[in-house]
């Protein structure tokens, strides 16, 4: 699961507060923040193709 674009998404586009981002994943309040703070998103692998 991409937690960090699923709290990102909660905070910034739903306008969720940290409270209830904290609730919902069971993290610490200090670790939500730290990643809203940190502005980094997970990267994106590109799909293998894999041989027929």
């Amino acid at each position: 699961m991409a937690l960090l674009s699923v709290i990102r998404r909660w905070h910034f586009r739903k306008g969720m507060p940290i409270r209830e981002i904290t609730r919902r994943t069971g993290l610490s309040r200090n670790t939500v923040r730290k990643y809203l703070a940190s502005g980094v998103v997970e990267p994106r692998y590109p799909k293998r193709n894999s041989p027929s």
